[in-house]
């Protein structure tokens, strides 16, 4: 069974930083996109970061200059290294991969994590 994990959540004063861990496991053929998105309270989910199998980033305007996507093809994982955290930045985090698990279908499909909350406060 594939599934994604995610790791490193918790509570942070503000200006602090978190790393956040995301592990994909299962028959697992191939990695494309992974990334990170986040849903705050009341608020809807929102990307935070992604990144291709070619390492090409893409972020948040709210985050950039303060958040650091990476991925270890290795171990199927995606790292969300966190700082100059600010309250806003409270949310649970979710990952997803685009993860191809069959040979006989050429396309992967999107699957996704169950979370895992930040809390910054002080």
């Amino acid at each position: 069974q594939v599934q994604l994990v995610e790791s490193g959540g918790g509570l942070v004063q503000p200006g602090g930083s978190l790393r956040l861990s995301c592990a994909a496991s299962g028959s697992i053929i191939s990695i494309g996109a992974m990334g990170w998105y986040r849903q705050g309270p009341v608020k809807e989910r929102e990307l935070v970061a992604t990144i291709t199998s070619r390492r090409s980033t893409d972020y948040a305007d709210s985050v950039k200059g303060r958040f650091t996507i990476s991925r270890d093809s290795a171990t199927n994982t995606v790292y969300l290294q966190m700082n100059s955290l600010k309250p806003e930045d409270t949310a649970v985090y979710y990952c997803n991969a685009d993860l191809r698990t069959s040979y006989s279908v050429p396309d992967g499909m999107i699957y996704w994590g169950k979370g895992t909350l930040v809390t910054v406060s002080s």
